[in-house]
């Protein structure tokens, strides 16, 4: 099984999910940005990785436009060097539209951690050598007035649903590559790692997420990253 393999049975299984209110929107990047996603795992996702960070969902102004995760529009076209088409969800929230790579407004998370990957390793193949980023859940929610539903706040049917099919899925990216760590991006995402890797060789940690909604992040979110990392004894350059 490939990284694409895995996408696309993780897109197959949560697509018998029925999502019923509060929910109102569900965006699936996997879908109508599937070949600049699809273009990120077959350029950046082949082989052996040492570290799989994951972070917890789309994005609307991140993976939501672009399909790759933490997906900063400028970030992504200039640094990892993808573009491509991306077409509009299934039913469009009138208050969450999708632009794609014309998107004018940054993401600020994606474009911490790309930044910071830049900052550090150069080039975007030396960072991925080492490191892979994906996303525990591709689904982006959004509720009647527009505003992000995040995972954990899914009605209690829905969310044990989304997670058994985005465990599997951590499982077997975690067979694929093969990584020493898997690094949750924010604690939803570490503890989803922790509990569906719990028994395995895999070694689970956390790390800052780097959202400007996060007072803590605004104070330097890229030396708390390198710190988090020397916590768990992982060197960056």
């Amino acid at each position: 099984m490939t990284l694409i393999d895995n996408a696309t049975t993780l897109q197959a299984e949560l697509r018998r999910i029925r999502f019923v209110p509060p929910v109102s929107h569900v965006y699936d990047p996997l879908d109508y940005a599937w070949e600049p996603h699809r273009t990120y795992l077959e350029r950046y996702g082949q082989g052996e990785r040492e570290i799989l960070m994951v972070g917890m969902n789309p994005g609307p102004w991140g993976m939501v436009q672009t399909g790759i995760p933490f997906g900063d529009v400028e970030s992504v076209r200039t640094w990892l060097r993808i573009d491509g088409p991306v077409a509009e969800p299934a039913s469009l929230h009138p208050k969450r539209p999708v632009f794609g790579y014309t998107c004018p407004r940054r993401e600020g998370s994606g474009r911490r951690l790309w930044g910071w990957a830049r900052d550090r390793y150069g080039d975007p193949e030396r960072f991925f050598d080492r490191f892979f980023v994906g996303n525990y859940c591709p689904l982006c929610f959004f509720l009647e007035a527009g505003t992000n539903l995040t995972p954990d706040k899914l009605p209690l049917g829905e969310r044990r649903a989304v997670t058994a099919a985005c465990d599997r899925s951590l499982q077997r990216m975690t067979a694929i590559l093969k990584p020493r760590w898997v690094l949750g991006i924010g604690r939803f995402a570490e503890r989803r790692a922790a509990e569906a890797l719990a028994g395995t060789a895999v070694r689970v940690g956390g790390l800052p997420h780097p959202s400007p909604a996060s007072p803590l992040a605004n104070r330097g979110w890229a030396e708390q990253m390198d710190r988090a990392l020397e916590r768990l004894g992982i060197a960056v350059p």
